[in-house]
């Protein structure tokens, strides 16, 4: 929101200079942004008066001009200046730079220009600093006082403030707002003349049928006849448009914004000549068109709130785009001579989101989207009336009005007790009264009165006034005494607190330890966003339904992720076009899934290893990675814990993946990225993909201490013939469930299939490793062990020794 400042002290009586002003702005919780000054510096430039003007002797394009720039009408001062400007003629005001005049990057001197003495400058709007461009001399109005300094007639000592605003401050989105807030926080008061209803003179009258009630509780309008639509815009009403980032169009359009920007109230005219009917407030009908103001022709909704024409049949009706923008075959043009002016309120949820869909951004959506003063909006129909009949003319017809259930402005009971221990300050009950007096101030312009409230019982009760949407509730109050009360006098206290040493389970990992695995082994961390394309998560996750959001941000963060694979693949991508051929990235983050009683939420930890196993170098061959390089990594972030089970998943390649399980739970999956997002993402590398539940990988055990054993042990190695699809792993399992005296460990060291084994069997050479911690082993003691080895194995297993 920028404004003028000066425009804000014709609303408010404070004594605030404008650092001041914009510190306690800042400090309330209304940001001054950006603080610059209305124009550009510079000094000794008066009004003066051409009154006379001949050709230079010398120069075809010059002039010898004779200037007034006395202040006293009875004594005249005239200075001569050789001007080059093609609109330098006798009559005309101007801005005239005098002698030791300092102009932005020029210093005025006597000179002599082609034989010709000159005394000054006469100015440009350029070379006061005013605007970029310009092709000839300001021209100043013809009442301008001749010798008046120019920057206190064209009030240039003025800054230009930009607020930061929140979205739930939306009664500040206006100068009175801003107004009733600076006199809140100073104890200042508001000031402006009274306003009173323009005087009835026209019998024109157009109906109004609201048939959404609920979105358009309130709605005014009045037909204004034989107004001057090419009246001129007076000065002073452009001058705080433009301030304000508004350019001006037309007299009856600059009004509407200009008491946009007064009251906050969005406003729209149209021509009444072009209603044919009367005015209806409706959603829109299917397949109705609109052609807008900007040009645009947009196809409605069922949920697009209209104003139409009743005139006007076939499902067409539709003249404006409530909240948002006018229709064109409606809009006040320079040959208009009757206006239907139209204030209304239209609810935050009727409008919230059709302008973005619509690729639309107008200062009226933007206010009805976060909420109008619905106590104000008569008060603002009538505050244009009285500007469009003092500057076009015209005679005011009747209000029709429509006033439905407007929102409720419930009572709020604050406690004190509950206040002082919010704050954590100590604030008296007379001081917290008379904050809340402060903040019960009589609007400008007969509009209605802030704040009500009495006090009983150490409690408050307090009634919002309609342009305060954001007071709800007990939290918000006690924000509003904080902040008017002053957040730098709230003393900073430094917290005083005991330190102790927190438990640490030994059984358990922390989540930087599992990063450091990783980092570790090369990986960096990565993060995204958890809102993902809704085709990862049905064409990676298998996941055709996702949680959908409401209001996505974008069309391609539609979908809660189900897991971590998309945004680590797009990530990936992303590198490999900015030519990485080796890329390792893992991330922690949440994974979210519905289910019958609610939502759940998991974190996980996933990685891709794209390229080559190890990164370019002369030591060792270009070797790329595979299954059981990532493997690795997996089992060092499990402790080795896990086993790995042949199964598929839609985002892996159907002959190299594997669920990872702990115990019988499944908490992950390992593999290569499947042939079709391989060609998908154009990698033309071996890519593999894991992903485990970070809970599960901290679990583990508490380490048990054994004594180093003093005693050599002894290495027998078998090879048994088993069935081709039998795991491994189910053997080196069945061997740590038997508990085999004297056994410690049975390990695999080589597979053979081929030549000499059986079909649908493989030959597994083990090592099996016996010893005794107490004594030397003895060969008999061996071989029972090693009996007991081959019974298990022929027993559970079907398996053969093998000569």
């Amino acid at each position: 929101m920028q404004f003028s400042e000066n425009w804000l002290r014709s609303f408010v009586d404070t004594k605030l200079n404008s650092a001041e002003l914009s510190h306690a702005l800042t400090m309330a919780g209304l940001e001054v942004e950006d603080e610059q000054p209305a124009g550009a510096v510079f000094t000794n430039v008066v009004i003066g008066e051409i009154v006379e003007a001949s050709k230079h002797p010398d120069a075809d394009r010059l002039q010898v001009c004779m200037v007034n720039v006395g202040k006293d009408k009875a004594k005249s001062e005239i200075l001569q200046i050789v001007c080059g400007a093609s609109n330098a003629r006798v009559g005309i005001k101007v801005p005239c730079a005098q002698v030791g005049a300092a102009l932005p990057g020029i210093a005025i001197k006597q000179a002599s220009v082609r034989g010709v003495d000159s005394f000054g400058m006469l100015c440009s709007s350029k070379e006061l600093g005013l605007s970029a461009e310009a092709t000839g001399l300001l021209e100043l109005p013809n009442d301008a006082p001749i010798g008046t300094d120019i920057r206190e007639f064209l009030q240039l000592n003025d800054n230009l403030l930009t607020l930061k605003l929140t979205p739930n401050r939306a009664d500040c989105l206006s100068i009175l707002g801003i107004a009733r807030d600076v006199a809140a926080i100073t104890g200042d008061t508001v000031i402006g003349s009274q306003m009173h209803p323009s005087l009835v003179e026209s019998a024109q009258k157009k109906l109004v049928k609201v048939a959404a009630t609920d979105a358009c509780p309130a709605y005014y309008g009045r037909v204004i006849d034989g107004v001057n639509a090419q009246a001129k815009t007076p000065d002073w009403m452009i001058r705080n448009l433009e301030r304000s980032g508004i350019r001006s169009i037309s007299v009856i359009v600059d009004i509407t914004n200009y008491v946009l920007l007064e009251f906050g109230q969005p406003m729209h005219a149209f021509d009444s000549a072009k209603i044919s009917g009367d005015i209806q407030v409706r959603f829109a009908n299917t397949g109705e068109e609109l052609k807008l103001l900007n040009d645009t022709t947009i196809k409605l909704k069922a949920d697009d709130l209209v104003i139409a024409d009743t005139g006007l049949i076939n499902g067409s009706g539709a003249i404006a785009l409530a909240g948002i923008m006018g229709g064109e075959p409606t809009s006040v043009t320079n040959t208009t001579t009757a206006i239907f002016l139209e204030s209304a309120f239209f609810t935050p949820d009727a409008i919230a989101g059709k302008a973005r869909r619509l690729g639309l951004s107008t200062d009226s959506s933007y206010r009805f989207e976060r909420g109008v003063d619905f106590g104000n909006t008569k008060n603002a129909l009538e505050r244009a009336t009285g500007l469009i009949l003092q500057l076009c003319g015209g005679k005011a017809g009747a209000i029709t009005e429509v006033v439905n259930q407007l929102p409720a402005r419930k009572t709020i009971n604050l406690r004190y007790a509950r206040l002082i221990s919010v704050l954590g300050i100590s604030i008296s009950k007379a001081e917290v009264a008379k904050i809340l007096n402060r903040m019960a101030i009589e609007g400008h312009l007969n509009l209605p009165i802030g704040f009500h409230f009495t006090e009983q019982n150490d409690v408050f009760s307090v009634t919002p006034p309609s342009y305060r949407f954001d007071i709800a509730r007990e939290e918000d109050l006690i924000e509003e005494i904080a902040r008017l009360h002053g957040y730098d006098a709230i003393p900073a206290i430094t917290p005083t607190a005991s330190l102790g040493m927190l438990p640490a389970p030994e059984a358990a990992s922390s989540v930087d330890s599992l990063r450091q695995v990783l980092v570790q082994h090369g990986y960096f961390e990565a993060i995204t966003y958890s809102f993902v394309d809704a085709n990862w998560e049905r064409e990676l996750m298998d996941n055709a339904q996702a949680i959908m959001l409401k209001n996505p941000i974008a069309s391609q963060m539609s979908v809660m992720r189900s897991g971590l694979w998309g945004g680590l693949l797009d990530a990936l991508s992303y590198n490999i076009n900015r030519k990485q051929d080796r890329v390792l990235l893992f991330e922690v983050g949440a994974s979210y899934h519905e289910n019958a009683t609610g939502f759940t939420e998991t974190t996980q930890i996933a990685g891709v290893f794209y390229g080559n196993v190890l990164p370019e170098q002369w030591a060792a061959g270009a070797a790329q990675v595979d299954f059981y390089d990532v493997k690795a990594h997996v089992d060092s972030l499990t402790n080795g814990a896990v086993e790995y089970r042949a199964q598929s998943h839609p985002a892996l390649h159907p002959g190299q993946s594997a669920a990872v399980y702990l115990g019988n739970q499944p908490i992950g999956w390992l593999g290569k990225l499947h042939p079709k997002h391989q060609q998908q993402y154009g990698l033309v590398k071996n890519t593999f993909l894991f992903s485990l539940n970070v809970a599960d990988c901290l679990r583990g055990q508490v380490a048990s201490y054994a004594e180093v054993p003093k005693f050599l042990a002894v290495r027998r190695d078998i090879a048994v013939l088993v069935a081709a699809d039998l795991p491994v792993q189910h053997i080196l399992n069945a061997f740590e469930m038997a508990k085999i005296p004297l056994l410690q460990n049975v390990q695999l060291f080589d597979v053979y299939t081929g030549k000499g084994v059986p079909e649908n069997k493989k030959s597994l050479a083990l090592s099996v490793l016996i010893q005794d911690t107490n004594k030397t082993l003895l060969d008999a003691d061996a071989d029972s062990a090693m009996a007991k080895v081959l019974q298990l194995l022929q027993k559970q297993f079907n398996a053969q020794l093998r000569d």
